[in-house]
């Protein structure tokens, strides 16, 4: 590639200077020199159930072939699959074929629009496949990716230990420092690591990216069908792969994306061509989306009808802010033996999660049923709260990754209030408590949620979130009032983002 049209050089006709690409050039040899060279090596791919959601939601996986294997046919491949079952969503000729959902996980919120857009595939007729970029630990990029998201996570952690860390690193690096148009220079010649575990894979198939590294490293390797599925409300340059058809959740992201609002402080940024960006609305998976009216007809019942409130807790990827759940633990444990409230805690895969909070909210190790590495225990829990009653507290673990995500989808339906920092759960249609953020970047969600009211505002003092549940608890007509919200914007199709994407990557902007 030259540097006249190397995509580290330039973004959107906007040129990084000398220093900067002079950097990112220097990133990428340094991980080549830490991790190997692997530009040259023939890897092929092989496709395999996945945990959970092969099941629910027809995924296959893409996995490391045996040696000698032959290359995969990705289509012949799709073909012999059972077709999705029909649904209101079902695109006529999608007939089974291919759409690739390229992830990676970075806490849990990247994996969850993964499912999303696999489910709305799914629902569309299509046969999702799953394709980890972080999931390959013999090659180079797979290394320099679980490396960085070491980091990642450390830093996640950290913030919400060191006060002054988060301070004055972590918020500005999450709000400002990757919000930088140089961020991006490093980010693509990393991308261009991952390029050996495309070689097998048709270069028409539809690809949705629901991270950056695997939208850039799509594009580095030719494929023509690429969606970059932005995540976050805040504008950041961390995101941007050119050459790919970027989509966001929100009107706001769409005109500063548009127009790369702040990403140089220096200059006035051209901005980015039309077709290159599109405004979906949020990513949902089907079984969310198609079941909103009769879940919100049910919370209406059991809120208003007196009956206990549920509130599911969901800890994030990285582990953070136990000591705020401790608080929120505690003060809903009253509630909950008086039967004016239930709880369901999802600590995804972090069991030593759980242990800290057990050992450090009285009385809830003697309260608590536990739902651990039994996912079929959880579906039945979800499935009976549905229409049946749930009383105490319940805890959920996995260690594999597919069903901790996942568990939380099934508990969102049967549950009135998602405890939630304003992740990507922002975007989800449940009422939603939105505590205090991990990251800077994360700010604008609960700005969303607000916006169109089915979420709160962020709340930064411990004592605001527990003042809020017991309004909560005093008004139901709170939770209503958000519930009506969220059918509102049902109607107006601000949850259909998922299917958007997907009709994106397989049929481009028309």
């Amino acid at each position: 590639m030259t540097e006249a049209f190397d995509r580290a050089k330039w973004v959107f006709g906007n040129e990084q200077d000398d220093d900067t690409y002079r950097k990112a050039c220097e990133g990428k040899e340094k991980f080549l020199r830490k991790f190997g060279d692997d530009t040259a090596a023939v890897y092929h791919l092989a496709s395999a159930d996945v945990p959970v959601i092969s099941q629910a939601l027809g995924v296959r996986n893409l996995v490391m072939a045996p040696e000698g294997a032959s290359p995969l046919d990705i289509v012949a491949d799709a073909a012999n699959c059972p077709l999705p079952p029909a649904t209101p969503r079902t695109v006529e000729g999608a007939a089974g074929k291919p759409v690739i959902v390229g992830n990676i996980r970075m806490g849990f919120g990247h994996y969850r629009i993964s499912m999303a857009m696999a489910s709305a595939a799914h629902a569309m007729g299509y046969t999702p496949y799953w394709l980890d970029l972080a999931s390959f630990s013999q090659t180079t990029g797979s290394k320099v990716i679980a490396y960085q998201n070491k980091l990642y996570s450390m830093g996640s952690r950290m913030s919400q230990a060191i006060p002054p860390f988060n301070a004055l690193v972590w918020e500005p690096l999450n709000s400002e420092g990757f919000r930088k148009l140089t961020y991006n220079a490093g980010d693509q010649k990393n991308a261009e690591l991952c390029v050996p575990l495309f070689r097998d894979i048709d270069k028409d198939t539809p690809y949705v990216g629901t991270h950056v590294w695997p939208a850039q490293a799509a594009v580095h390797a030719g494929m023509t069908h690429v969606v970059n599925a932005i995540p976050d409300n805040w504008p950041m340059a961390l995101h941007l792969a050119e050459g790919s058809i970027h989509t966001v959740q929100t009107p706001s992201a769409y005109l500063g994306y548009h127009q790369l609002r702040g990403m140089d402080p220096k200059r006035q940024l051209k901005p980015m061509p039309e077709d290159s960006l599109v405004y979906t609305g949020h990513y949902v998976d089907h079984e969310l989306v198609a079941n909103i009216p009769a879940d919100c007809e049910r919370r209406r019942s059991r809120v208003l009808g007196g009956g206990p409130v549920r509130y599911l807790l969901s800890v994030g990827g990285a582990g953070a802010q136990q000591d705020l759940f401790a608080a929120i633990i505690g003060h809903l444990l009253p509630y909950i033996r008086r039967n004016e409230a239930v709880l369901f805690v999802n600590v995804g895969d972090h069991r030593d999660v759980w242990k800290w909070l057990r050992r450090h909210v009285e009385g809830l190790a003697g309260m608590a049923q536990e739902h651990f590495d039994n996912f079929a225990s959880v579906a039945a829990l979800a499935a009976g709260a549905l229409e049946g009653e749930v009383e105490g507290v319940h805890a959920f673990c996995d260690k594999d990754i597919f069903s901790a995500v996942y568990s939380s989808n099934l508990l969102m339906r049967c549950s009135d209030v998602l405890v939630t920092k304003p992740s990507e759960f922002s975007f989800y249609p449940v009422p939603k408590l939105m505590i205090h953020r991990v990251g800077g970047h994360e700010a604008w969600g609960a700005i969303r949620a607000a916006e169109v009211g089915d979420g709160t505002y962020e709340m930064d003092e411990t004592s605001e979130v527990l003042g809020m549940i017991d309004s909560f608890q005093a008004d139901r007509k709170l939770l209503a009032f958000m519930c009506d919200r969220i059918e509102e914007a049902n109607r107006q199709g601000v949850y259909d983002g998922a299917y958007k994407v997907i009709d994106l990557a397989v049929n481009g902007v028309r």
